[in-house]
């Protein structure tokens, strides 16, 4: 775990480079990042996401609580690019399947969606194997015996609370998010071209 950069220098600088090496890649190609998959940094202008936020607010916005950061894009983005780097990243993919399999309005499309999803992330030994415990992965077995939008609820519930009580405050410590938010707070306290500073909030 990397509390410090003094406690563990090179790990944690390892981890903070490979980290923004992936957090880029991931806002620059994957349709967690930008609509038009071509953002290559971050920008912090006074351009707004769909909820009417700038990115300085949104990186802002993801330690205030899980649930923002799992509602924006970049903050999906960035979780899952130092998830990785941690080698934890199935919990959140899992979590992502599970919203995208409550979209699907057909039946013979949900079962079979629900049958990969069990196999990727919920049997023993699955590939991407999430941490939950006997009886969890059990009664989701027998939930895809007649799969439904629900099916895999509790297992979806029991990873995020597992993310949001271990993974998401490493998140909000590591090196890199910190000066995410620094620079993000900068930014949102300096005036923009064109228009005066926001006053800033204590």
């Amino acid at each position: 775990m990397c509390r410090t950069l003094a406690a563990f220098p090179t790990t944690c600088l390892e981890r903070a480079k490979e980290f923004k090496t992936r957090l880029g890649i991931f806002l620059h190609k994957s349709d967690l990042g930008s609509d038009t998959g071509s953002v290559g940094k971050f920008e912090w202008s006074s351009k707004h996401n769909k909820e009417g936020r700038n990115f300085s607010e949104d990186v802002l916005g993801w330690r205030e609580s899980f649930d923002l950061l799992l509602g924006s894009k970049n903050g999906v983005a960035a979780f899952h690019a130092f998830l990785k780097t941690e080698f934890s990243e199935e919990n959140l993919e899992f979590w992502l399947a599970c919203e995208e399999f409550k979209k699907i309005r057909s039946a013979a499309k949900l079962a079979s969606r629900a049958h990969r999803i069990f196999e990727e992330f919920i049997r023993s030994e699955a590939p991407k194997e999430v941490n939950i415990d006997h009886e969890t992965r059990e009664l989701t077995r027998t939930n895809l015996q007649a799969a439904t939008a629900t099916c895999f609820d509790v297992a979806q519930g029991k990873t995020r609370t597992l993310m949001e009580k271990d993974s998401y405050p490493r998140f909000l410590k590591s090196p890199t998010y910190r000066d995410l938010a620094t620079h993000a707070s900068a930014t949102s306290t300096s005036p923009s071209k064109g228009s005066p500073a926001e006053p800033s909030h204590t």
